[in-house]
């Protein structure tokens, strides 16, 4: 099949990074600092990509789904991500990373339960459980931002 159409152009909606630059440089400085945590890498794209997807932050899942890929990441497991549950592909400190990132992230619908929490912590020692959390906290944070203003385009 051979497509001839090209792709739609997505504008931004409101460019806050702009606007407040002053909570954009935070914002980022809080970035910065989530990344420099002890986890891998690898994980914590599967983590961010997730949020996104969940969140429905479109420039967040593109970015996050071809940063994992380029880091090494499987594309089967990243097609795979919508469904984790149902696949093998995913260890069980991924499949813990994955549950407490959405008990996190659809906060609306319940609160995170002991039982998310526990199982996180047979996988994470107490300072890669805070990281995670902190990670999952600052990419929703990027993804409500993204899914509300969408201030950045996606090219």
């Amino acid at each position: 099949m051979v497509m001839t159409d090209t792709y739609t152009e997505i504008p931004v909606r409101l460019a806050v990074g702009t606007l407040a630059p002053h909570i954009n440089k935070a914002m980022n400085a809080l970035d910065t600092a989530s990344r420099e945590v002890s986890l891998e890498a690898g994980l914590l794209e599967l983590v961010r990509a997730r949020a996104s997807q969940l969140n429905g932050c479109a420039y967040c899942v593109d970015t996050h789904s071809r940063d994992a890929v380029t880091g090494g990441e499987d594309p089967r497991r990243m097609y795979a991500l919508p469904v984790w549950r149902e696949t093998p592909f995913f260890t069980g400190r991924e499949r813990a990373a994955l549950a407490l990132t959405e008990a996190m992230t659809r906060l609306t619908e319940a609160p995170v339960g002991d039982g998310v929490v526990a199982t996180a912590a047979e996988h994470f020692s107490e300072v890669e459980l805070a990281e995670l959390m902190w990670t999952i906290t600052v990419i929703n944070a990027w993804n409500r931002l993204g899914a509300a203003a969408r201030p950045w385009p996606l090219s």
